[in-house]
């Protein structure tokens, strides 16, 4: 309907245009019976689904936070005029919070009354003089069974169709982005939003489109707010990634709010860095017997793990955590080390089927003791001795501990404690005996979730390492995933698997993303989701910028993980930054010098740099420190070629030269040697054995050149690369061969 200001529609007097939105304008308008002014919404369509949607929610809501309906005409709404704007940060705390109970009153009641809003922002908020009101319910969910008793039942909306996306980018949960079902538990995280602007100024989830503002919402998360610590845990509950990590309720949420009742809560700004953080030592083995060293190694990981389902906490990973083990180190320097404020250490002894465990928390800045105590228990009791330490550590730091899910059969547990000990240490034959502890574990307990997790990647870390068949591993990798995902269908690292195998093994990129957002959606997230989702998804997309970031946040849960820190080198290197590839090198190798997977990313970052003789180098150090590594020849080789030591690149490749079992750095070698009969065959039989670097290979310069033969087509084609993730072709200008 087209209006003009001194048209009439009905009784009432159009003035001004307000707005414009999805479903048609907004009119400021006068109504004549009873002086007062009115918001008109005119609808583009005559009286369409959303907006006699939107007319049955307004109407039965009456709050004085939100904005009241009037009367309803065939194709127009008549609400509330309100002479507002909308609200914006940074704001003090305290102001914060006042309008945050507001907002959070007026949601309340919507939910009450099974309600849900779904597009939440700052736009659909205004504040008058009258208080805050809410706005536009035109995108409004209602559900047949309010979860007030004394609320009126409505109408049910036909159900959104599955995959829809409905909501604003950067306001709307990540289920809402993934077009799943809402439920208020979405409102929740678009609240959580808004008040995270409200506090700083700024949205969480910025970026150039809306496309990058929904892939943030799903996979960043956003930086720490400047502001109290106990509005820190609300903002980042509230922002959970999984629903069932969020606040459940608008009313657990105003009370949390209310609960800000101490001059501390609002007024003493904290820093990032003074949000609570907290790393678990590995527990000291007391025991006399060094076979029990995984069960002290397990009790702490188990600890652990339970820390990391508290929102708000920062915890850092077993990788990093565990450096430390058998160092006799102060504790300032490991926490400094570690980015943390506080730390858990503790020591276990065994004997029989008595357990003593001594644990104490510690503030490392000043060495005082938080908190404390031994248990002497029988060994049934070992779960609630996590519970107990667990809980205490939660009333120490004032965060809120979730319940454990599900019992575990006691025989099954050690077992699968015994199975991580094992596939921590990445050896060939701990890798054997991480499967066998493992199997024993679901044996015993079939619906063991972890279990079957842990399976699942031992068994595709097997084929990694060459010692099993691809073809044979693939299926029982999938298998044990599925297995774990029949019992806890949003396990984030069965998932990962998943995208493991459906990525490295199948080449299926779309499942691999399926099962990478279901990963990175999921309550608990463990680092290796954000680190694989880089280089298995992102990588081979093109979406390289993306990757670098992923790494970045795997790193910062884990930051001293020397796998994490190759893959932001080799992230860095895709995305043309090697300068800056080369400098994280040098900061991993501070870590361990004599890491060789450090050395072989540096060593490609210096070769595209035109900085062949330190790639010559580094390469040098991979083979001497992993004589085993059986592509490292052939990336030495292709170095000394594009030094001009043309004498020891032909030695290294004869070597390998018409060797029964190629691999990726022979391919290499022969791209750069400008070879490519032989490079092609290498590439077959990296593909036959799914070597781990062939989703970059499209970002490799060593490759570019030939982009134009139809045989490198072909075998590109065979890989399924998506759209999009082609390499840049300025790229290739960085790389300096003796031929290419």
């Amino acid at each position: 309907m087209h209006l003009n200001p001194g048209d009439k529609l009905g009784p009432y007097e159009i003035l001004a245009p307000i707005g414009a939105g999805g479903m048609g304008a907004v009119w400021k308008a006068h109504d004549p019976r009873l002086n007062r002014h009115v918001a008109i919404k005119v609808s583009d369509a005559r009286f369409s689904e959303r907006f006699g949607r939107e007319a049955r929610a307004v109407a039965a809501l009456n709050h004085p936070n939100i904005c009241q309906i009037y009367d309803v005409g065939p194709d127009y709404l008549v609400m509330e005029f309100i002479d507002g704007v909308p609200p914006r940060g940074p704001l003090p705390p305290a102001e914060a919070v006042k309008l945050a109970l507001a907002i959070a009153a007026g949601l309340e009641t919507a939910h009450d009354n099974g309600i849900t809003h779904r597009d939440l922002k700052p736009a659909n908020i205004l504040i008058a003089k009258s208080g805050v009101k809410l706005l536009d319910f035109g995108l409004a969910l209602m559900t047949a069974a309010p979860s007030s008793p004394d609320a009126p039942t409505l109408a049910v909306a036909a159900p959104t169709m599955a995959g829809t996306v409905l909501g604003t980018a950067g306001y709307m949960s990540p289920e809402q982005a993934q077009g799943k079902t809402a439920d208020p538990r979405s409102d929740i995280f678009s609240f959580g939003v808004v008040l995270y602007e409200l506090l700083s100024g700024r949205p969480p989830f910025a970026a150039d489109t809306a496309i990058e503002q929904l892939a943030a919402v799903l996979y960043k998360e956003p930086g720490p707010l400047e502001t109290t610590p106990a509005l820190q845990t609300i903002v980042t509950r509230c922002l959970s990634k999984t629903p069932a990590a969020r606040y459940q309720t608008m009313s657990e949420v105003r009370a949390a709010l209310e609960n800000l009742h101490q001059p501390s809560d609002l007024n003493t700004p904290a820093k990032p860095e003074e949000l609570p953080s907290i790393a678990v030592l590995p527990f000291a083995n007391m025991s006399g017997d060094k076979e029990q060293e995984y069960f002290s190694d397990g009790l702490a990981e188990e600890i652990l793990n339970l820390l990391t389902k508290i929102p708000g906490l920062r915890v850092i990973a077993r990788t990093s955590a565990f450096a430390f083990k058998g160092q006799n180190l102060d504790i300032r320097k490991i926490a400094e080390a570690l980015g943390v404020r506080n730390i858990l250490d503790g020591s276990v002894r065994r004997a029989a089927n008595r357990i003593r465990v001594t644990a104490q928390l510690i503030e490392a800045e000043n060495g005082s003791h938080l908190w404390g105590e031994r248990y002497d228990r029988e060994m049934t009791d070992v779960f609630a001795v996590q519970d107990e330490i667990g809980a205490a550590i939660s009333e120490a730091l004032r965060v809120r501990l979730a319940p454990r899910k599900q019992a575990v059969n006691l025989e099954a547990w050690e077992h699968c404690l015994k199975g991580e000990f094992h596939r921590q240490r990445n050896t060939p034959e701990s890798a054997g005996s991480a499967i066998e502890h493992y199997e024993r574990a679901v044996a015993i307990d079939p619906n063991y979730a972890q279990a079957w997790s842990g399976l699942a990647l031992s068994r595709f870390v097997h084929a990694m390492i060459r010692q099993a068949p691809v073809s044979e591993t693939r299926s029982l990798a999938k298998l044990a995933a599925e297995k774990a995902l029949s019992v806890e269908p949003s396990h984030s690292e069965a998932h990962t698997v998943l995208a493991l195998v459906a990525g490295i093994f199948d080449h299926d990129w779309n499942e691999a993303e399926k099962h990478h957002l279901s990963a990175l959606t999921s309550e608990n997230v463990h680092p290796r989701a954000h680190y694989c989702f880089a280089y298995n998804l992102l990588v081979p997309r093109g979406r390289v910028r993306e990757a670098v970031e992923q790494c970045r946040i795997s790193l910062a849960a884990d930051p001293l993980n020397l796998i994490y820190h190759d893959g932001l080198i080799w992230c860095l290197y895709c995305a043309g930054e090697y300068s800056e590839a080369i400098d994280s090198g040098h900061r991993a190798m501070e870590i361990n010098p004599n890491f060789h997977l450090t050395m072989t990313g540096m060593g490609f970052a210096q070769l595209a740099s035109g900085l062949p003789g330190d790639a010559v180098r580094s390469f040098s150090r991979a083979v001497e420190v992993a004589p085993w590594l059986t592509q490292a020849p052939g990336y030495l080789a292709a170095a000394c070629l594009s030094a001009g030591e043309e004498d020891r690149a032909k030695e290294l490749s004869n070597q390998f030269r018409g060797a029964s079992r190629l691999n990726f750095g022979h391919a290499v070698y022969y791209a750069v040697a400008g070879e490519p009969e032989p490079m092609l065959e290498a590439l077959e039989a990296a593909y036959e054995r799914r070597e781990l670097l062939l989703p970059r290979i499209q970002q490799m310069p060593f490759f570019h050149p030939y982009l134009e033969n139809p045989r490198y087509q072909e075998f590109l084609n065979r890989l399924h690369f998506p759209r999009g993730g082609q390499p840049d072709p300025a790229l290739s200008s960085h790389f300096r061969s003796g031929t290419a």
